[in-house]
């Protein structure tokens, strides 16, 4: 099931069903704490790189929670900048380049008014949004994607690497779907 939904992703990227549109995915997680705001990044980065500029990723859960500190941390290691902006549920800007406004994230849900609610891919990045939300109105396609949280090894010694290298996993499967 994964290797189909792996081929879908990469042919709506690479093959855009409406050429002449932009195409949105809204990567959804059921907090939007974690692996949909990595996968949002890393598919914003990817789009820039590959000179996607029809491309638009947006992050959303089913409940809003906040952007988790671990996540923060390893897209600081990695290499990203990050800024924070608020206490609550703060706005992260997150910088990968000169020649790119900061991608600007927080925890919200999928039909957040900051995401475009129509015709986009809706990308279910964990099971639990994919079991508790079988349908997504206006996605015109919904692809399952799930990835293991790394939330598993918090409070351990292992939770700084282990959280660097689930970003680092999403980020090297998100760039795959934009190489022919």
């Amino acid at each position: 099931m994964r290797e189909q939904s792996v081929k879908t992703l990469r042919s709506a990227i690479l093959h855009p069903a409406e050429k002449d549109k932009p195409l949105k995915l809204n990567f959804i997680c059921t907090h939007n704490s974690r692996r949909s705001q990595i996968a949002q990044i890393w598919a914003t980065v990817a789009a820039a790189c590959y000179g996607k500029d029809e491309l638009t990723a947006y992050s959303g859960g089913t409940e809003a929670t906040a952007l988790h500190p671990n996540v923060v941390h390893a897209l600081q290691e990695i290499g990203f900048r990050v800024e924070q902006d608020g206490d609550h549920n703060p706005k992260y800007s997150i910088y990968f380049s000169e020649q790119y406004p900061p991608l600007i994230c927080w925890s919200k849900v999928y039909d957040d008014p900051a995401n475009l609610t129509d015709s986009f891919i809706a990308v279910m990045v964990c099971a639990e949004a994919d079991v508790g939300c079988p349908f997504i109105p206006s996605a015109r396609k919904r692809i399952p994607l799930r990835y293991k949280d790394p939330k598993y090894t918090d409070g351990t010694p292992d939770e700084s690497a282990t959280y660097v290298r689930t970003a680092l996993e999403i980020g090297a499967e998100i760039f795959s779907f934009f190489q022919e």
